[in-house]
């Protein structure tokens, strides 16, 4: 099947589900919009992203060809658990959640007969929901494919030409090995930003002064913490172990940190800061490539 003679529906009409939308707009036969928030529905239907967009997930799933799940990770994993049972199984079934190795294992437990592919696309933005969607958000950004063994060619060149259609970069990475590095690279530089927050209300305790010295360094690095609550407590449930190790990671180069400035060793505190910032300095990577899919662009989001 191409493209343009697919039915295509997306479930979750949020951010990601929106924009997606706006950039498949005139390339697909029939655009479907699914989401269970009635005044999401009636923004879709004023705005016309959509042919036609309902809060019927039955009806939805009954009459598309390929169904693209765009809600927060855990409402990925109770809608495909009830694929096949409780609700009517698609011909394709295809998601761009934040994690992946628990979504394709829901994915793999489903009727043989639905053909199966696992996404996350790295995009975002900090505005969220359906009035902030973008047709070019997924534009030059890279878009995480993360198959089945039982993914069938034709599901993949269907996601190919859609990842192509919407501007996006396909990179192919198994499930496992996508949750371990973005752990590293999303999921603990949300961590951290939380936990320099929680460091500050302490010291705003005895001192609200504190707030009053504020500059870019906290406002930019603590912005992450900031992001939808929601949507990352599924992504830190959903990917805990991995996330354990970066966290592990994290608090031994703090202890490392630690030691050095407690030691008063300026030569040695010196060597490994110009290390650190030559190693930054080194990485090809700008705010533009390092966004995530969970609607927060990284400085430096499944």
């Amino acid at each position: 099947m191409r493209l343009s003679e697919a039915r295509l529906s997306i479930v979750g009409l949020g951010l990601m589900g929106g924009s997606l939308a706006r950039a498949l707009q005139g390339k697909v036969a029939e655009l479907i919009g699914m989401d269970w928030d009635p005044q999401v529905v009636e923004l879709a239907n004023e705005l016309e992203i959509f042919d036609r967009a309902s809060n019927d997930l039955n009806h939805t799933l009954k009459t598309c060809d390929l169904v693209v799940l765009a809600t927060p990770v855990r409402a990925i994993l109770d809608t495909l658990k009830q694929i096949g049972r409780n609700l009517p199984a698609p011909p394709r079934v295809f998601d761009i959640g934040s994690t992946k190795v628990e979504i394709l294992q829901a994915m793999d437990a489903l009727p043989k007969e639905v053909d199966v592919l696992g996404g996350h696309p790295l995009c975002g933005k900090e505005r969220m929901g359906l009035s902030n969607s973008d047709a070019e958000l997924y534009r030059d950004k890279t878009f995480v494919i993360a198959p089945l063994e039982r993914t069938s060619d034709e599901m993949l060149d269907l996601v190919d030409e859609l990842i192509t259609a919407i501007h996006a970069r396909p990179l192919t990475m198994n499930a496992e090995r996508h949750d371990r590095l973005v752990a590293v690279t999303s999921h603990l530089p949300y961590l951290l930003a939380v936990t320099l927050i929680s460091v500050g209300m302490e010291a705003s305790a005895t001192d609200d002064a504190i707030w009053d010295l504020i500059a870019s360094g906290f406002i930019d690095t603590s912005r992450l913490a900031a992001s939808e609550v929601n949507i990352m407590s599924d992504i830190l449930l959903t990917n805990r172990g991995e996330i354990q190790k970066a966290l592990a990671g994290a608090i031994h180069h703090l202890q490392e940190l630690s030691k050095i400035i407690s030691s008063g060793d300026a030569d040695k505190l010196f060597a490994e800061l110009t290390l650190i910032c030559s190693q930054r300095a080194s990485l090809s990577i700008t705010s533009s490539e390092t966004e995530d899919g969970h609607g927060n662009s990284h400085q430096p989001a499944g």
